[in-house]
């Protein structure tokens, strides 16, 4: 009688599961990574490792990956209507109604245009572009030059443009000239959705929310936890809810190998969190006084619930806070903090106060309701305990008196 053993499994390959991670989460962090970018060592990566990456990507999130020599491509799928996912400018303001509408019409006005063309040609299509749409544009009035100029710096962004010579940087003040080259290849997949049946901009998101056929309830929940940091089981379906229950702490490993976030999970969904501080374009906490008080005003918001609904908000998702005690809530954190916060926010109490907000629902810890606000159950792992420490001499010092991004003048 004769005995055989089993081969043990090859020991996994660490060094390739970390450049596949870097790749996967440079994909999500940038969906069109171009060469000749910042990104040249991860679009590397993603060409070396790309039939896993298809795969990966395809099974775990249902989004495709397109691979060339020049750039990589994932097309994300939307998760729906959601206004704190705007696509950003350069100083972090959203993009409004109207940008995104220049927006659109120069991309239709580069379908049409020559490889390379002076800006003030590409003006002359997106006018073209835009009465052939029925959309009524004056470009040469100042709020529409600065909306198409937003769009053009978006596009060189992105690498769908890129500045061969001349002052892009100015051209909606000073009129300045500027030589334009167009990246076709990269143009061709700027849209993730088909819109060739779309007549509004409800038939647009309805297109890009479509949930991938193959994945179901496992697909979905991914993708709330990946594009958005809490993942509330209030949001899902019953399907998605079960499958949630019975496979998420099977989740917290997968999100950790593939994405290298830490999950904490909750009685009321998840919370994902990346160590690294970098797979997110709103990351929270962070610098900068609207920050700082965003985090200041979350702890005095979640003394409030805890007061109403339990130490740990118990039995609630969301906590509802009337929009007058937010508001007194506010006033104190602004008093007692306010010699660390930059001039300009100690001098308009109001903005600061709108931006925390903004702030607060962009991670989604907080919501909006008929003028109340409702605080997510999530927001008491963020909430502080702030502390005034004093000086060797004794003066009382501020929080913030070491934050990096003030400048001195303004502290």
């Amino acid at each position: 009688m004769t005995t055989t053993t089993e081969r043990p499994a090859p020991a996994p390959d660490l060094y390739a599961e970390a450049e596949i991670r870097r790749a996967v989460r440079a994909l999500m962090r940038q969906p069109l990574i171009c060469r000749g970018g910042a990104l040249d060592d991860e679009l590397a990566l993603v060409r070396r490792h790309r039939a896993e990456l298809t795969r990966v990507f395809a099974e775990g999130l249902g989004y495709r990956l397109i691979v060339e020599p020049g750039f990589a491509r994932l097309m994300k799928t939307g998760l729906g209507r959601d206004p704190s996912r705007a696509l950003r400018r350069r100083n972090g303001a959203g993009f409004t109604p109207r940008r995104y509408a220049l927006l659109a019409l120069t991309l239709a006005a580069l379908t049409r245009t020559r490889p390379q063309l002076m800006v003030d040609e590409l003006v002359a299509e997106v006018r073209s572009a835009a009465s052939d749409a029925g959309i009524d544009v004056d470009l040469d009035t100042h709020s529409d030059r600065r909306a198409l100029h937003s769009a053009l710096v978006a596009l060189c962004d992105l690498g769908i443009l890129s500045e061969r010579d001349g002052d892009l940087e100015h051209w909606a003040e000073r009129h300045t000239e500027s030589l334009l080259d167009v990246h076709r290849d990269r143009l061709a997949v700027a849209l993730a959705a088909p819109l060739g049946g779309c007549d509004d901009a409800d038939d647009v998101v309805a297109v890009a929310s479509v949930p991938s056929a193959a994945g179901g309830a496992r697909v979905a929940c991914r993708r709330r936890l990946a594009e958005r940091p809490v993942l509330s089981v209030d949001e899902l379906t019953e399907e998605q809810r079960e499958w949630w229950r019975r496979n998420r702490n099977r989740e917290r490993e997968w999100f950790r190998r593939v994405l290298g976030l830490e999950v904490e999970l909750r009685a009321e969904g998840a919370v994902a969190i990346d160590p690294d501080g970098e797979l997110t374009d709103r990351a929270f906490p962070a610098g900068g006084s609207a920050r700082h008080f965003a985090l200041l005003l979350l702890e005095a918001l979640v003394a409030i619930a805890r007061a109403e609904h339990g130490p740990a908000l118990t039995g609630t998702t969301w906590a509802r806070v009337s929009a007058s005690t937010a508001r007194q809530a506010g006033d104190r954190v602004f008093e007692t903090w306010r010699p660390g916060f930059r001039k300009a926010h100690r001098d308009d109490p109001d903005a600061l106060y709108a931006e925390a907000l903004e702030v607060l629902a962009d991670v989604g810890l907080l919501r909006r309701d008929h003028g109340d606000l409702l605080l997510h159950a999530a927001a008491a792992r963020y909430a502080p305990r702030p502390e005034l420490v004093r000086s060797a001499a004794g003066e009382q010092r501020s929080l913030f008196d070491d934050d990096p991004t003030i400048p001195a003048g303004d502290r």
